[in-house]
């Protein structure tokens, strides 16, 4: 009894569900998997997923990630990357969703600085506006 009354007790915290917070939490995350594909290109996380045996019982199995890289190389051989929300890339400005990278070297630092960008809240208004449209879902109006 004597350890208890050494402690202080307080009321538990509200948890945190933030969208702008888990929006950036999101992204950045897509973004460092994108830097390790740009390290290493074979790279493919393996995830764990229940699959129905031929006896119908369900096993843990080891499954392979896809992932996709967001850039491409142009006619030029300069790189471009896309940033991505859901499904649809991000429009840095009207029209332009793509960053020129320029060589292949140089996108390990592009990814970073995006990366220190998001934490920092500087993309918080495209993900916003990102979010909505990036379902692909068209609302159903009654007329």
């Amino acid at each position: 009894m004597n350890h208890l009354k050494s402690l202080n007790f307080t009321t538990l915290p509200t948890r945190n569900h933030d969208p702008k917070l888990m929006r950036r939490v999101r992204l950045i995350e897509r973004l460092e998997e994108q830097r390790r594909i740009a390290q290493d290109p074979t790279l493919a996380p393996i995830v764990k997923r229940w699959k129905k045996t031929a006896d119908g019982s369900k096993a843990l199995v080891d499954h392979y990630r896809r992932l996709t890289p967001w850039w491409r190389t142009d006619a030029a051989g300069n790189v471009v990357l896309t940033v991505r929300s859901g499904l649809k890339a991000i429009e840095f400005e009207k029209g332009k969703a793509g960053i020129s990278v320029g060589k292949m070297e140089r996108l390990d630092g592009v990814i970073v600085t995006l990366i220190e960008a998001t934490r920092n809240g500087e993309l918080d208004t495209l993900l916003a506006t990102g979010e909505d449209s990036a379902r692909g879902i068209p609302k159903l109006r009654r007329v």
